[in-house]
């Protein structure tokens, strides 16, 4: 699509090892000390981190989860679902979007630790979003999860893990 190649070049946007693509807008130049970190953290963390990041026709936001709250602010193309598996095997699924009447938010908030995906609603338009990580993203803070290990912990969901794993 015409539209998405030019955020892609003009955000100069990469490829996520999530699938899509991104760029880093904003790293906060503060940091907060490991010491004042939750345990969960085993490195200094900037106070907070922003990036772009873009789904283009057909891809997906594969399953993963970080260890800090991510906030995730709707900007151009299709609406997104994002499909949220808590600790405890309940799915969540929220829109984000600019439509109210079909329940979408401009804003979404994924909680920490909390396994995650998400897709364009309309499968033949692309989405561009932006995602702000307090404290800050730091990749050692990823996991992008294996396909068997999420199949055994949550059965009930096998067909949506199937679909957002590679």
């Amino acid at each position: 699509m015409k539209k998405a190649k030019q955020w892609i070049s003009n955000l100069k946007l990469i490829p996520h090892p999530e699938g899509g693509y991104f760029s880093e807008v904003y790293r906060s130049d503060e940091v907060i000390p490991k010491e004042c970190l939750n345990k969960r953290y085993s490195n200094t963390h900037s106070i907070s981190t922003s990036i772009y990041f873009l789904l283009n026709v057909n891809e997906f936001s594969a399953f993963h989860k970080i260890k800090s709250d991510e906030i995730w602010h709707f900007y151009d193309g299709s609406a997104i679902e994002i499909y949220l598996i808590s600790n405890n095997g309940n799915l969540e699924i929220k829109k984000l979007g600019l439509n109210f009447e079909k329940n979408e938010l401009p804003q979404i908030v994924i909680p920490k630790n909390v396994w995650f995906a998400a897709a364009p609603i309309d499968k033949k338009c692309f989405s561009l979003v932006g995602c702000t990580v307090a404290p800050g993203f730091d990749f050692e803070d990823f996991e992008l999860a294996k396909r068997e290990d999420l199949l055994n912990k949550y059965p009930q969901h096998n067909n949506l893990i199937l679909q957002f794993t590679r």
